[in-house]
């Protein structure tokens, strides 16, 4: 898949609000806007600005950009997206967890349709 780094935040909006844009809480408020971002995973970003903020899904995108420069650059920079949803779904360690396949599977839904 010749995805890019767009296609795959794309695909994540899809999954984890449907497309939706704006001050959406989710996982019982816990998570904001249309990525989803907990405001933990915000503040391990190091991203400037306030968890706020992430209700703007290009400032979300660099959350996740961010993020995923953190804890897998190499995947990040191939383009290994099963690896970047992984652990943007579970955490540093995600793209170990068996619990992140269903999730990684939603998303490549929407990075091949």
């Amino acid at each position: 898949c010749s995805a890019t780094f767009s296609d795959f935040t794309a695909a994540l909006h899809k999954v984890e609000t449907s497309g939706r844009t704006g001050p959406i809480l989710g996982d019982n408020g816990k998570a904001l806007g249309p990525l989803q971002i907990h405001e933990s995973y915000w503040l391990d970003s190091g991203v400037a600005g306030s968890y706020e903020q992430c209700a703007n899904y290009n400032y979300a995108c660099e959350i996740v950009r961010c993020y995923l420069w953190k804890y897998c650059r190499r995947d990040l920079v191939t383009g290994n997206w099963e690896k970047c949803a992984r652990v943007h779904n579970g955490g540093p360690r995600g793209g170990a967890n068996n619990k992140t396949k269903n999730y990684w599977l939603r998303v490549k839904k929407h990075l091949t349709a």
